[in-house]
């Protein structure tokens, strides 16, 4: 692959002075809310509803994992600052734990600390319900989504949307807390009518390399500011980090880690470098009681969790890799189990498969090592993986405890000590306040 990076990387894009955004008409609201409200919608795909008036807050972590199996929908809400209007959505709140009920807590206590910006909250839906007006009324934090409950009109489609945001009579965010791929899809749109996004929709910028190209170049032309910070590692600094080390000069050679809280907490509970453990069937079992994984633990057992994040931080470090299953990505699922009907029947009969785990793990400490699921970015070769790799207990990666991510970067100017960024790579707090982060930011440039 040609190393080469698209024209701008996810942060700051475009220019700050307000005086370069363009211009937006005062559409006639009455019309075109009508239209919004009075549209037929397929409300079933609608997962990319947060994308309305102003900014659309939108959290994707492994976090979410808890509430997802039960937490369909997406909400979504705007705020506004003076002229300013900022849009919000969150998926799956109803939890206690849910990221976006974290996101609007952190928004609730953010208005009362740092009265300027004062954000207003005037968008906030699901999947099947939307609260929101002509006027952008206000809706109080508190009680947001208990009033959302009792609306009763639904969220417009994307096209709609776009045009709704892009009519507000002032810069619009719009934050994208879903994990939907047709919200992803649609970024280039928004941004290219100058609405800001912040997200950890890893979908958006893991899918193809075109859309990549799309949303950065579309950012590049309308000014309109980019970040995802939360789409790798939760609240972790790392995007940022990697950014901040290539735009200084400094060359990658070589990223490394454990890229996910799920395969984290399992591998640290089935392999430890001290102590007992357990049959590798009843390690999966327990996270998933635990709300490590997904309702079928499938979907993080197939590796493609983590090729999406390497996927990102590859393209960061200038390698042009086209989409998360054009390299090698080892899955831990058997496969006379990838075609049971349920993450239920899998736990029934993935006992019978635990010998081939068992055998991993003693051939590693014949070597007086742990084995640990771990994704590698190695720039000068061009290579990025994702599968099992032996460590020395001695190592970092094989001391992590509980769910823990570390992401190691090794540059030309760290020389053989990486950088490392390590820490909770999953739940609600974290995972809301790198979106919260990345909304302040953004505020603070369009301000």
């Amino acid at each position: 692959m040609k190393s080469t990076r698209p024209k701008l990387t996810p942060g700051e894009t475009g220019v700050n002075d307000d005086t370069t955004w363009p211009r937006r008409a005062q559409a006639p609201w009455t019309s075109v809310f009508r239209k919004v409200r009075n549209a037929d919608m397929p409300v079933c795909r609608m997962r990319s509803l947060g994308e309305q008036i102003g900014v659309v807050l939108v959290h994707l972590s492994q976090s979410t994992k808890v509430n997802q199996a039960s937490n369909n929908g997406l909400l979504q809400a705007s705020f506004h600052r003076h002229h300013r209007k900022l849009g919000l959505t969150n998926r799956g709140v109803t939890g206690a734990g849910g990221v976006g009920k974290c996101f609007l807590s952190q928004l609730e206590a953010l208005a009362t600390r740092r009265p300027s910006p004062k954000l207003n909250l005037i968008y906030i839906s699901t999947s099947k319900k939307a609260l929101y007006d002509a006027k952008y009324t206000s809706t109080p934090f508190a009680g947001a989504i208990e009033e959302l409950s009792r609306a009763s009109q639904a969220p417009p489609p994307l096209p709609q949307l776009a045009d709704y945001l892009a009519a507000a009579p002032a810069k619009v965010v719009l934050v994208d807390n879903t994990s939907s791929q047709d919200v992803a899809d649609a970024y280039p749109v928004f941004l290219g009518k100058g609405i800001s996004i912040v997200t950890p929709n890893k979908k958006a910028f893991s899918g193809s390399y075109k859309l990549w190209q799309d949303i950065f170049n579309a950012a590049s032309t309308s000014g309109a500011k980019v970040y995802h910070e939360s789409s790798v590692g939760a609240g972790l600094p790392v995007i940022s980090t990697l950014k901040d080390l290539v735009d200084t000069g400094d060359r990658i050679t070589k990223i490394e880690g454990v890229f996910s809280g799920t395969m984290s907490f399992l591998f640290n509970s089935f392999a430890p470098t001290s102590g007992a453990s357990g049959k590798w069937s009843a390690e999966v079992a327990k996270a998933k009681e635990l709300g490590y994984t997904e309702p079928d633990p499938r979907d993080d057992l197939n590796g493609l969790d983590v090729a999406r994040k390497l996927t990102i931080l590859a393209r960061l470090a200038g390698l042009p890799v086209e989409s998360p299953t054009s390299f090698p990505v080892q899955s831990l699922i058997p496969k006379e189990l990838e075609s049971c009907s349920s993450g239920d029947e899998f736990l029934q009969k993935l006992p019978e498969f635990d010998s081939q785990m068992e055998e991993t793990k003693a051939a590693a400490e014949k070597q007086g090592k742990v084995v640990r699921f771990v994704g590698s970015i190695d720039v000068a070769s061009k290579q990025v993986k994702v599968g099992l790799e032996q460590f020395d207990a001695s190592h970092p990666i094989a001391a992590l405890k509980g769910s823990d991510n570390i992401i190691s970067f090794y540059t030309e100017r760290y020389g053989s000590n990486p950088l490392i960024v390590q820490g909770a790579g999953a739940g609600g707090d974290v995972t809301a306040m790198g979106v919260t982060a990345d909304l302040i930011k953004v505020v603070g440039q369009i301000a």
